[in-house]
């Protein structure tokens, strides 16, 4: 996801462009987008990590409601996708976490269902991190994390039997190679959860978004290394595309809606500030379209949006 507040994850790669909102005047070159997002994360995910702790994020808030214990908030929205899901139903034996910031989901769902499984992203400080947590949590020997390309992963066709990537989808500039990545290193009879920021869908005569809203998602595009946006929709295009099943589709944005005035409010505290003037500028200009963000969601601009599908098995004979 995205970076001085939200979503300190970082996993993304080469490739073209989904149909969707474009960004700023035009897609940056595919280097100069992973460099910048390795160096976000590297320079930012410290400062997050002593504010908000190992969950890099999204919160749920029931209806809305504002609460005050945001990081039991992080940790409530990785179960309540999981229930939504279904994956309680059918526990993981192996996950991969696309995108795994420092670990936190990773950690959660291991300790959750007993599993194990790998993680991925493009900061090398936040797998150096991720794997240092996960050993002082006793799970060294069922957890890995390396620097790699979410759209080139590292990993064996159907290696897991979840793909789980929470707020990363965003950064992804090729969304058919990233979605076609999940599913390759899912089992068949596996299940694929993506969490993601996305734009509305246009409405009937929109052929795009007003310059208004555009201008909203080019600068939070600007700050957090973003490619084009899409909707909802074309996640679900690709996935039906690519033959995967039991494809559903949800729409939280009311659910999230207070966390960024939560996070607005931290990074605002004498020590937030004193923090991001330590992280450099990279960090701060994160920090300073934080209400951007806010803005976008309550203004319908932006969705938090899930959408979840099983890679089929072979039909008999085949």
């Amino acid at each position: 996801g995205g970076g001085g507040g939200g979503a300190g994850r970082a996993a993304r790669g080469a490739g073209r462009r989904s149909g969707g909102a474009r960004c700023g005047a035009g897609p940056r070159p595919v280097g100069e987008l992973n460099a910048g997002i390795a160096a976000f994360y590297d320079a930012s995910s410290g400062l997050w990590e002593d504010m908000w702790g190992e969950h890099m994020h999204h919160g749920y808030y029931p209806g809305g409601k504002f609460r005050a214990d945001h990081r039991r908030a992080q940790v409530d929205m990785v179960d309540r996708v999981l229930e939504w899901a279904g994956v309680d139903a059918a526990p993981p034996s192996r996950t991969v976490d696309v995108g795994c910031g420092i670990g936190g989901s990773s950690r959660h769902i291991a300790e959750k269902y007993g599993s194990g499984g790998a993680g991925i992203t493009l900061s090398p400080k936040q797998a150096e991190r991720a794997g240092a947590l996960s050993e002082e949590a006793g799970l060294g020997d069922r957890l890995e994390f390396r620097v790699a390309d979410a759209l080139q992963q590292p990993f064996e066709d159907g290696a897991f039997d979840l793909a789980w990537s929470l707020e990363s989808g965003e950064h992804m500039p090729d969304k058919r190679r990233f979605v076609g990545e999940l599913a390759r290193v899912t089992a068949p009879g596996g299940r694929i959860v993506i969490v993601t920021w996305c734009h509305r869908e246009l409405e009937a005569g929109e052929e795009a978004l007003p310059p208004k809203e555009q201008k909203l998602l080019d600068d939070i595009c600007a700050a957090y290394f973003l490619p084009a946006w899409v909707p909802i929709s074309e996640y679900r295009r690709l996935a039906e595309d690519l033959g995967l099943e039991d494809v559903r589709v949800d729409d939280w944005s009311q659910e999230v809606s207070p966390f960024w005035a939560a996070v607005i409010q931290t990074a605002l505290s004498r020590r937030g500030l004193v923090g991001l003037l330590r992280a450099g500028w990279s960090t701060l200009k994160g920090a300073l379209v934080m209400p951007l963000m806010a803005r976008g969601l309550k203004n319908g601009t932006i969705k938090f949006n899930l959408i979840t599908a099983v890679k089929p098995k072979p039909k008999p004979g085949s």
